[in-house]
Parts: structure tokens; sequence; C-alpha cells
């Protein structure tokens, strides 16, 4: 019963990838709109620029690791 609890939480193809990246960086522009009004000026644009940033660098490795472990799959299965 839990391992299939636990496949839910697993990211399996890239759309799903690409759907929890979307969610991730709709939620980092709404965090970065509310630095702008929290401070504004530089600072806020430089911390929102930040929230863009993260969003990049953890969709990447998201979309590598799917990458690896479908590749990773095939040699499995070709064993």
């Amino acid at each position: 019963m839990l391992r299939r609890i636990k496949r839910l939480f697993v990211i399996k193809t890239r759309f799903e990838a690409y759907l929890i990246i979307f969610a991730l960086a709709l939620g980092a522009m709404t965090r970065g709109v509310q630095y702008t009004v929290q401070y504004p000026g530089i600072g806020g644009y430089l911390l929102w620029a930040a929230t863009a940033g993260a969003v990049f660098l953890g969709g990447a490795k998201i979309l590598d690791a799917i990458r690896y472990e479908q590749a990773a799959r095939r040699a499995e299965q070709s064993r």
C-alpha cells in the first residue's frame, strides 16, 4: 500500500516535470512580485531575479534527472 502511495510522488515523464516546473515558476513569480512591494527599488528586483533563477536551476536539474533515469531504465531493459 505504501508503495502505491509512494509512486504518486515520483516524476516519471517529462510532461509531469514540466507541470511541476510551471507550478514552481508560478509560485516564484508571485513571491517575486511580493518582494518588489516589500523592497521597492533595485533590491526587490534583484530578489525577484533570484527567485526566477532558482526555478531555472531547479527545472534544469529535474529535467536532467528525468533524462538520466530514462536512459538508465532503457539500459537496464536492454540487458
